[in-house]
Formats: structure tokens, sequence, C-alpha cells
């Protein structure tokens, strides 16, 4: 019989090489004089760091030099055509350049040494998204402001109304409330004013937050630490749409991820498992496969999912539709074919929407037969003319470009690595399960975002695994898939970094007013009476919902351009057609108003001043205050004397 040689081991995972056994010694009754005599034995000097952790730590410390030398230099105040990208300095983006050559050099010892590139992706995600909260004076994006102005009439009331009608489809906020009740207890515990302290910390906190609930996912389907990081470190700059702020979707988004995770490693049903370990050798990078549940644990597991999936249904009303698509992709499997957990998570949502949602609930239903099927225009942008200016063009192309490099690798990986999509179907099957959406509704135009989001998690672990050869892989294709990755790799998280700064920050110009210009909003809408008509062209300002359940709004310019085109013609007279007759009403026109109308294409370029200087001119409308931060008109009705619009 041939004897079996000793099993090479390699890093960590060598062992101590065993000592000589000495006999027991026999007690030194002059230690003690040695001491006092000043001759005991030496100790063993400091060990000093090897250069491995040298090279490791070395990048972390020069980013965060040039990160913290750069961030006083962002010249936030005076942001133009490309938001932030002209006002980073270069040492800025060379700290971001530091964290991605560290985290690729960490990359090489993940198996062994996994805590590098977690401290390089925590890193990169405060690099990346804690500017804003460190140095803007005001809250940024105006969505989120809209959600401080909820919290604070939560905490006005104490209670919501879900049947109370408010214009502007505000009911929904009292109609699925769990979010906004969180924050106005975190407010309490804090001892704050108000949501906006903490408003611009979201992003990080939201992505600190789901970095261990994504690690866990992507651990369940492979034990190559190279590849787990990398999808990790992919997901994050493709985590690009912005629904990480202060919102229910972003709350709802990780309970989502959270959800995913338990399913995938605690819904395994039994006798699948050991079928397809036997029908198939897995990808090396692929993990053991989950040890099968029992009915007993499924249920038990049901029970603690429960509370997740209905604050998930208490605070968003498409989250829980995506979670239910996720499911049934799921049951498609023979391994996750939990019926159960499906018709539970259903029950659960339509419960919330027969009840609390009741209102919004129906009046989506009868709006389904008119958008059901339009693929084309459920899956377009959300925008009423083509995005105009250098730095919203630029964020579309860079949009595009993005989602085309990541379909393509995912789609790589799908055709080379076909063990490891065996393995990891669930990723594969999650990202698939939200596009069926497109056929449903167009979200507000916000449907091809949310697809994407949702299915970001399985297409990052897929592009990954297009750039991370599988491990322990031999033979001629192994050695010339490893140099090309070698190459692939630093290219291809680099273009998603390029990518990844001007969809997130090339718009800042509409995301950032300054503290008197929200003062400005405030004084105009506390100046009118309650009831009272406030126009504007957007409602992407901040403070557009300052005290809403006081006002009603038109934002005049969110229609179909052709529309808007006709309005410019007459702007005095297309507005006092529009105000009922009776009823006080007010203009406030804003430098971020202009930004957003022009940039989204609203607006044709040099037509909001017109517009502001045709108000200005009408008999119709008189100013109440005018400065660099903003317009504000009163509406003065037509008298006899005077003519009529």
């Amino acid at each position: 019989m041939q004897q079996r040689g000793p099993v090479p081991v390699t890093g960590s995972d060598v062992p101590p090489l065993p000592s000589a056994r000495r006999p027991e010694a026999e007690p030194d009754t002059d230690k003690g004089q040695d001491k006092k005599a000043g001759n005991a034995a030496p100790r063993p000097a400091p060990r000093l760091p090897g250069p491995q952790a040298v090279f490791s730590l070395l990048p972390l410390l020069v980013a965060a030099a040039l990160w913290a030398y750069a961030l006083p230099r962002i010249g936030f105040r005076d942001i133009a055509d490309y938001g932030l990208l002209d006002r980073f300095p270069l040492a800025f983006y060379a700290s971001l350049t530091a964290l991605t050559c560290g985290f690729l050099v960490t990359l090489r010892r993940a198996g062994t040494a996994p805590w590098w590139p977690a401290a390089y992706s925590v890193a990169m995600l405060v690099a990346l998204k804690a500017p804003p909260a460190v140095l803007y004076d005001s809250v940024r994006y105006a969505w989120a402001s809209k959600h401080d102005a909820v919290i604070s009439r939560l905490l006005a009331e104490g209670t919501v109304y879900p049947q109370r009608e408010l214009s502007g489809g505000m009911s929904a906020y009292d109609q699925w409330p769990g979010f906004f009740s969180l924050d106005a207890a975190l407010v309490r515990a804090f001892g704050v004013e108000s949501a906006a302290s903490f408003v611009n910390w979201a992003p990080i906190a939201l992505g600190l937050l789901t970095l261990p609930v994504l690690l866990l996912i992507y651990r369940t389907f492979s034990d190559d630490w190279r590849l787990v990081w990398t999808g990790v470190w992919i997901f994050q700059l493709a985590n690009w749409v912005g629904q990480d702020y202060l919102s229910p979707q972003g709350f709802s988004y990780l309970l989502y991820l959270t959800v995913f995770a338990v399913v995938v490693r605690h819904f395994v049903r039994p006798g699948s498992a050991g079928r397809l370990r036997d029908r198939t050798v897995l990808d090396p990078a692929a993990a053991a496969v989950p040890p099968p549940t029992t009915r007993k644990q499924r249920a038990i597991a049901v029970l603690i999912a429960a509370p997740l999936i209905a604050t998930v249904n208490a605070s968003h009303q498409l989250t829980p539709v995506m979670l239910c698509a996720t499911l049934f992709a799921l049951c498609l499997t023979r391994r996750y074919r939990n019926i159960g957990l499906l018709v539970v998570t259903g029950l659960i949502m339509l419960v919330w929407d027969l009840t609390m949602g009741r209102v919004l609930f129906l009046e989506t239903m009868s709006t389904l037969k008119d958008s059901a099927g339009d693929l084309l225009s459920n899956s377009r942008a959300g925008y009423a003319g083509e995005p105009t200016g250098p730095g919203p063009e630029l964020v579309g192309a860079a949009n595009i470009l993005m989602v085309l490099a990541l379909a393509t690798l995912a789609g790589t990986a799908v055709l080379l690595r076909r063990r490891l999509v065996r393995s990891a179907l669930p990723l594969l099957l999650a990202a698939a399960a939200p596009v069926p959406m497109f056929a449903v509704n167009d979200y507000g135009g916000e449907m091809l975002f949310r697809v994407y989001l949702f299915g970001l998690p399985g297409t990052a672990f897929f592009a990954a695994a297009a750039l991370v050869p599988a491990a322990g892989a031999v033979g001629r294709g192994a050695k010339t898939a490893r140099r090309a990755a070698a190459v692939a790799l630093p290219l291809a998280v680099t273009a998603l970094l390029a990518g990844f700064l001007p969809s997130y920050y090339g718009k800042e110009g509409m995301h950032y007013a300054p503290p008197a210009e929200l003062a400005l909003t405030r004084r105009a809408y506390d100046r009118a009476p309650d009831g009272a008509l406030i126009l504007a062209t957007t409602g992407s300002f901040p403070g557009a919902y300052h005290r809403y359940d006081h006002y009603e709004r038109w934002f005049f310019t969110e229609q179909e351009v052709p529309e808007n085109l006709k309005m410019l013609k007459d702007p005095a007279g297309y507005l006092a057609r529009g105000i009922p007759d009776g009823r006080p009403a007010f203009v406030v026109l804003t430098p971020t108003q202009e930004k957003a109308v022009i940039g989204e294409g609203y607006l044709p370029p040099g037509s909001f001043r017109t517009l502001s200087e045709d108000l200005k001119r009408s008999p119709l409308f008189q100013v109440v205050e005018e400065n660099e931060h903003g317009l504000v008109l009163r509406y003065l009705p037509a008298t006899p004397t005077s003519p009529a619009p």
C-alpha cells in the first residue's frame, strides 16, 4: 500500500512544530536572589511588524492623511456644472487611489488575513460618502429634507392618520410610517431638535450595517475570501443609485438583505444538499452547501424572520413586493423551495396593504391597467426630458456605462464559471427576480433604478467572479486566467470608481443648498396662511415640504416638456389660471430649483431666469422677498380694474 505523504499547509495554517518534552525542572531557589542581584533573564525583544503588515498598513495611512488634508479644501460652497467633481482637490482623488491600491495588495492575502480587505472596504465607504456629512451645513438632498419634515410632524402630533388625504402623495407617509417612527424615537433618544442633525450620516450608517449582512450572504456561497471581498468592493462602487440616504427605501433594503441572508442559510430543504454535491464537483471557490434544516427549524426561522418582514411592510411600499418576487424565484430551486415562508410574507404584505395602506393601495391597483405590460414606458428613467448640462449629461453616460460593465462581467462569470453558478444559484435568481417589475408599473419613473438596486447584490458577486480566478484551479487555462485577472481586476475596480464619482456627486448642485436658501424658503412658508397654495418649479429643493400638512403645493414644471414650453410663453397668465379663486398663493423660486429643472430637462437652459423676470414684471404677482438665495412672490388676484389673465 502506498503511504500517504504529509498534507502541505501554507500561510497561517502552518501548525507550530512540537517541542521536545523536557523533564520538569526543580524549583530555582536562587531565583529571588538573582532578581535582587539584577541577574534576571532578559525579556525577549518585541517583534517588529513584518513587511507584509507594513505593505498592508502603509496605503491605509497614506490615504487617511491625504483625505484629511483634502477634506477642508473641498469647495462645496461654489458648486458649478460638474457638481463636486471639479471641487474635489487632487489629494482627495489620490486618497481614493491609495485605498484602491491597498485593497488590491491585501486581497492577495485575503485567505489568511481577511481583516485587511475589511479595513479597506470600510475606509473606502467612509472616504466616498463622509464628505457631505462632515462638511455640509445643511441637509444634503431634497428628499432627505422632505423626510426630515415628515419626522418633525410625527414628533409634533405623536400619531399618524392613514385615512387623511394630503396633497402631493404625502398621505403615503402616514400609511407606511415604520421608518419615520424609528427616526422619531432616535431624535428623542439623542435629545436633538430634529433628524436634520444626523440625516447626512445615514449613508455611512446604512453602509456599515449593510457590509456584514452582505458578507454573510457571500460567504454562504463561497469560501474564497478574495471573491467575497471583491464582491463587497464592487457592490459599494456600483451602489450609485442614491437610495442610501435617510429614507424608507434605504432602511427597508437593509432589512430585505437581512431576510435574504436568513433564508439562504437557514431554509435549506432536506435531501437537496446531498443531491447537489453528488451531481457535480463544485467550483473550488464555492462554500460547503448549507446543512439542511428540519421543518421545525424552518418554522422557528419563520417566527424569527416575521418581525423583520413586518417592519419592511410597515416602512415601504415597493420592498415587500421585491421580497415576495425574490422568495418566489428561490422556490424555483429544490434547495430553497419554501412555500410556507412565501405565503407568510405575502399575507403580511396583503394585510398591511388592506389596512394601513388601503387608500394608496387601491389607488395604485386602479392605475395598473394603464401601465401593466408597457415595458418601454415602465423601464424609462423618470425625467421629463433629456438631462441638460455637463454634469447631468456626464452622470447619465456614467450610469449607462456602469450598468453595461457590470452586466458584461456578471454575464461572463455565468458563462465561464458554471459550477459556481450551480452553487450560488440563489444569488443569480435574486438578481433576476426584480426584472418582471418592468411589466407592472413605472413607480413614478423610479422602477429602472429600483430594479438595478435590488439586483445589485447578485450582480456584484458574479462580476467579482469574472475578475477573481477560481482558487486551487490547475492547468494551462487556470494560469492564463490568473494572468488575465492580474490585469483585469485593477482596471475594473478603477473604472468602477471612476464611474461612481460622477454618478454620486455629478449633480451635487441639485443636492446642496446653503442654509440661507433654506431659511428663505421657510420664511415664505411661514408667511403664508394655512390652506395657501405654494407654487415652485419643482419639489427637488430643501424645505419644499416644510409644514407640508398646512399647505397645498403645485410644482408647475413637473409635467410634459411641451406643456412647459407652452407655459413659458406667458408664465404669469399660465400660473394665474391654475390658482383657484380666493386661494392665497405664493411663488418660491430658488437657485437649487434652477439647477434641478434645467439639469433634468424640465426647462431649456436660460428659461428659469426668463420665468423669474416675467413674474416680477407682471401685475399679477408682487415681490415679497428677493436676494441671491431666491425669490418669493405673492399672487394678486385680478380685480375689476385689472385685466384678467
